[in-house]
């Protein structure tokens, strides 16, 4: 796409003055090169949500983006859901509909008590959902109910399913969970083929409170999934360390024998990351990109009161829940081996991601927790969905969205900047961008070598301005898109760029 003249050399000239560094020398960039390993990152999708890519920043930032809020999506209200529903997961099957799973609990008793049941809603499209009359237990006097699991010990209280991916997984185990507490010895490993039938795997808890070295564990929603990036299942569950609300991780070949549990420790760029209670942590792969696991995680702010005696009764809440507040915080971690990021959440953005609504309903104890799972619900969109008015007859999921790999962006201001990433290895043709750019802005890629001397033909000054607002732009040069010449060396890429967003990249064929 081409530009006038007179705009491309303001653009141009902005971007190279404001916050442009002092090029190296050739042997200082040649003798920094050597201290970074290149990341070979292959055909696969990156997002710009940490600096795991990113080298040097000039007059450019990472920035996290809101999610919007769309709406109630239904309501906890049959009589064996009610305020206590919550620890939901969203699930997309193989037809690429959803369905959510979560407990329904109407009164406020002991945990993994009896009265807990596992049900389900589904959706066409993420948005209108419908509670199936699946028949297959007696609730409450009547089969025509959404449960799909009850008397499962105290797997009820945060049964976390998932629909199994690994290659050749028998019918019978297409979906797996785990669920249950500290009094049921520990989590219980089930297996449906449908998703509505579930059986235990094993007679016995397979993460038992034996093997798990802290005085508390298990109380929420314990989180699985098999990883296509490690080839192996992980489980993401919380502890009690120093008296702080954690996660750990533990590994499985067969989700029947799992290693001991690794305590997660926090990164936040240029300063300590804050320990704080994350009441469930929803870690999962992310869709486009199952090599990076997203975490939108509860962050609970223990009596930290902030509705009046007279607040909380008007709104109905259960006395025993406005005490304390929540949020959702964003969080990212990655495969184990070979990323210093690994066996750590990147917190490059502290701040509250999704914040409690207006009103008070919206600021009592344990609401705001997001569900497990962020779902494509639209081709430029996806979405996420949280559990909110906890203990309140208002009890219900609602829905928030976002640009398809909208988490955060590359972001470049007015003033224009660019970006260096640390040296890569690709494989693939083209170099496909996910961005969005002002009427004035634009966006330019460089590929270079690893001490950033410029590759001809693929400078900055041979690429054509890249303007305007899509998921998949093709990236070309004056000589074309075709970078397959460059594929399986170690280059750098440099984006120049003004009042302009990026949101992913993937070099494709």
């Amino acid at each position: 796409m081409k530009i006038p003249s007179p705009l491309f050399s303001l653009l141009l000239s902005s971007v190279c003055l404001v916050g442009a560094v002092p090029p190296a020398t050739s042997a200082e960039a040649a003798e920094a090169a050597k201290s970074i390993d290149p990341v070979n990152i292959g055909d696969r999708r990156e997002l710009f949500v940490d600096h795991f890519l990113l080298d040097q920043l000039n007059g450019t930032r990472l920035q996290w983006h809101a999610p919007r809020d769309e709406g109630e999506t239904f309501a906890f209200d049959e009589p064996w859901e009610g305020l206590f529903s919550g620890y939901a997961t969203i699930v997309t099957l193989e037809d690429g509909r959803f369905r959510a799973y979560y407990r329904g609990k109407a009164v406020a008793n002991a945990d993994g008590s009896e009265e807990e049941v596992t049900c389900c809603a589904e959706s066409n499209d993420g948005r209108t959902w419908t509670k199936p009359k699946l028949g297959i237990y007696e609730v409450m006097g009547t089969k025509k109910n959404n449960v799909v699991l009850m008397h499962a010990d105290t797997s009820c209280h945060n049964f976390s399913p998932f629909r199994d991916p690994r290659p050749g997984v028998p019918a019978g185990e297409r979906f797996k969970a785990l669920g249950g507490t500290m009094k049921g010895g520990g989590l219980t490993a089930w297996k449906s083929a449908d998703g509505y039938r579930w059986e235990k795997m094993a007679a016995e808890a397979v993460i038992t409170k034996e093997m798990v070295p802290y005085p508390y564990m298990f109380d929420s929603q314990n989180v699985p999934f098999w990883s296509e990036a490690e080839g192996k299942y992980l489980c993401y569950y919380r502890v009690f360390e120093d008296k702080i609300r954690r996660i750990v991780r533990s590994e499985s070949d067969d989700f029947l024998i799992w290693s001991a549990p690794v305590l997660l420790g926090y990164r936040h760029p240029g300063k300590e990351a804050p320990i704080e209670h994350l009441y469930t942590n929803q870690t999962s792969p992310y869709f486009r990109a199952p090599h990076l696991y997203v975490a939108i995680a509860a962050r609970f702010m223990p009596g930290r009161q902030v509705l009046t005696e007279a607040q909380a009764k008007a709104i109905e809440v259960n006395p025993k829940y406005f005490k304390d507040t929540s949020d959702a915080v964003f969080m990212t971690t990655r495969p184990v081996e070979g990323s210093e990021h690994a066996g750590v959440y990147d917190r490059t953005f502290l701040e509250g991601y999704i914040r409690g609504g207006i009103g008070a309903q919206n600021w009592v104890s344990r609401t705001n927790y997001p569900a497990l799972n962020v779902v494509p619900t639209g081709p430029n969109e996806m979405s996420i969905y949280v559990n909110q008015d906890y203990a309140q007859p208002t009890a219900h999921m609602r829905r928030y969205s976002l640009r398809t790999d909208g988490f955060a962006s590359l972001h470049c201001g007015y003033a224009g900047g660019h970006a260096i990433t640390k040296p890569v290895i690709f494989a693939g043709k083209e170099l496909s961008l996910n961005f969005s750019t002002s009427a004035a802005g634009g966006v330019k890629v460089g590929i270079e070598t690893a001490d950033g001397s410029a590759i001809p033909g693929f400078s900055v000054e041979d690429c054509v301005m890249q303007i305007g607002n899509e998921l998949d732009r093709r990236v070309t040069w004056k000589s074309g898109s075709d970078v397959s010449a460059l594929a399986g060396q170690v280059v750098r890429l440099r984006f120049f760029m003004k009042d302009a967003d990026i949101f992913s990249f993937r070099f494709t064929e």
